[in-house]
């Protein structure tokens, strides 16, 4: 269910967010996820209906980020955080096999993941620009900490690179998600190949 390479989109990354989905996918990504806190719901339902057309026949997975009535609406999978709608809500609201997965950044907070949650995404691990409100960095160490107490497989997040598939693979994670290591790559597609082979041969 999990893969090694999950990619986020960046309205703001040189690349129409549609493009770096589709190079994303070419390049091996198991899922994509569009992630834009401004643009307004028809917006994304509408892009996430064409990715979702465009996509599944590949085998890869489309997420909307926090917006449970989009995923809803048109069968998307969804991932939130810490401060959006509630878990047990999202997963009543969204296909009974859409995938749901949760913002964790801390080992306290994987007490409270509920039933329905399939992943967790852990972080961020190192600093970084895309999120001006994550957490502080939990680093490797941090990252096998909130592994080996979630009752889920966890996908580290933030501020990723190829050199950091080692240690994440060490810390036990299941796959990593990255954005800008991705999407603001000069050849996204490669970008993505090189994270998938790396991953495999770690």
């Amino acid at each position: 269910m999990i893969g090694p390479v999950y990619v986020v989109t960046d309205p703001a990354a040189p690349m129409p967010v549609a493009e770096q989905a589709m190079a994303a996918a070419r390049g091996g990504a198991w899922a994509v996820q569009i992630r834009d806190k401004s643009a307004p719901d028809d917006e994304i339902a509408r892009l996430a209906d064409m990715l979702l057309g465009a996509l599944a026949p590949m085998g890869v997975r489309v997420f909307v980020n926090d917006r449970a009535e989009v995923a809803r609406r048109t069968g998307a999978d969804l991932h939130i955080g810490q401060r959006d709608i509630d878990p047990l809500r999202a997963r009543a609201l969204i296909a009974p096999d859409a995938l749901l997965g949760l913002s964790i950044e801390t080992v306290a907070q994987c007490a409270a993941i509920p039933e329905g949650v399939d992943y967790i995404g852990a972080g961020p691990v190192r600093a970084t620009a895309t999120k001006p409100d994550a957490a502080p960095p939990t680093g490797p160490e941090g990252l096998a900490r909130i592994v080996a107490a979630s009752p889920v497989p966890t996908i580290a997040i933030g501020g990723l690179t190829l050199h950091d598939i080692a240690a994440l693979k060490q810390a036990g994670a299941s796959g990593l998600a990255v954005v800008s290591a991705v999407v603001r790559a000069t050849n996204p597609e490669e970008a993505t190949r090189a994270l998938v082979d790396a991953w495999r041969q770690a």
